[in-house]
């Protein structure tokens, strides 16, 4: 979809705006927390492929692409186009020197993860980029049209991301590198985690006031911006009668306060499409302050539903325990009727 006249679509480029500054910001520190210790963080050419089941997929993939693109090659024992495809890429792993981790998930072990990226069928090669899921191409790919395709991601997560990949050493020891659950303890994460313990305990006041303390210090601190928006979130629907606001929305549809209100409860109970949908057709219905108004609520919204990368399985999605295993000309593997398209790239 494109964005124009205001239509969902731009909550999505909004929410990737917001994903790649964020990105920016954690690059940034890393670099340097990294100058600052006089570490190098250098990894061996060895950690350039992992290994990646549902436990670790935050750990390794999600946290990792934060300072580095990290594709995804979904695969099996079973699925002969896998094993050509597979090799080709862990080669090209270590031949771009860290611009790029692969992380390798056996879709049979870890069927969750292949429900949640909504894959049909096997090899199927996804990159998260700054917590954002994309597909590259399914099937087994030529060796050049792969190529051309990393080169596009590495530049795209350089450019718009601030990516610049991992530092690599032949001499480092495998493993050596620093893990992501053997991050340094940063200065604002004792008052993060009061947070996080207030926000638990429903101290929605005490919650608020603590990330506000991390980003007084901090102003770009992410985790923090997140917190807040949600501790206050969650404060200003504490009080709320669902019944009244909802009927106040659909009696005054262009109330511009009436409609952040409810809002605001489509969010708290994890409506994120209706949140938005309703205040986007407010803005359209609005003018002046209101529409001011209306606009930073939306704004702010995005800080609690729009970032990230939000992944379903629909309907459709192929489960490899349901029917028999096939693989079709062009190296693609999956169950039931002939494979989809290529994804495009």
């Amino acid at each position: 979809m494109q964005p124009r006249n205001m239509s969902m679509s731009g909550v999505v480029d909004l929410a990737a705006v917001k994903a790649a500054q964020e990105a920016k910001a954690k690059a940034e520190q890393a670099r340097a927390e990294a100058a600052r210790t006089g570490g190098t963080g250098a990894v061996s050419p060895a950690d350039l492929v992992i290994d990646v089941d549902e436990a670790g997929f935050e750990r390794d993939i999600l946290q990792r692409s934060t300072e580095v693109p990290v594709v995804i090659d979904f695969w099996a024992e079973w699925c002969e186009p896998c094993k050509q495809l597979s090799p080709v890429l862990e080669r090209l792993a270590v031949e771009y020197n860290g611009r790029f981790l692969l992380a390798k998930i056996d879709v049979d072990a870890n069927q969750m993860l292949m429900q949640q990226f909504g894959i049909q069928g096997i090899p199927a090669v996804f990159a998260v980029v700054a917590g954002q899921a994309l597909p590259l191409f399914q099937g087994a790919a030529g060796e050049a049209q792969i190529r051309q395709t990393l080169d596009q991601l590495v530049q795209v997560a350089e450019q718009r991301f601030g990516l610049t990949g991992l530092t690599v050493d032949p001499e480092a020891e495998p493993g050596g590198g620093t893990a992501a659950d053997e991050i340094p303890v940063g200065p604002y994460d004792a008052l993060l985690e009061a947070a996080a313990r207030a926000l638990d305990a429903n101290d929605l006041d005490g919650a608020v006031q603590a990330y506000k303390n991390v980003l007084a210090e901090d102003p770009a601190n992410p985790e923090a911006t997140l917190g807040l928006a949600q501790a206050e979130l969650l404060r200003r629907v504490r009080d709320m009668d669902p019944q009244q606001v909802r009927k106040d929305a659909a009696e005054k549809p262009g109330d511009a306060q009436a409609q952040i209100a409810a809002a605001d409860l489509d969010l708290a109970g994890g409506h994120v499409e209706d949140a938005f949908g309703r205040l986007v057709d407010t803005v359209a219905r609005t003018a002046g302050d209101d529409r001011e108004t209306v606009r930073v609520r939306l704004l702010e919204l995005f800080d609690v539903g729009g970032g990230g990368a939000a992944r379903r399985g629909g309907a459709g999605t192929w489960d490899p325990r349901r029917g028999p295993r096939r693989c079709w000309p062009g190296g693609w593997c999956g169950g039931g009727g002939a494979p989809p398209r290529p994804y495009a790239t």
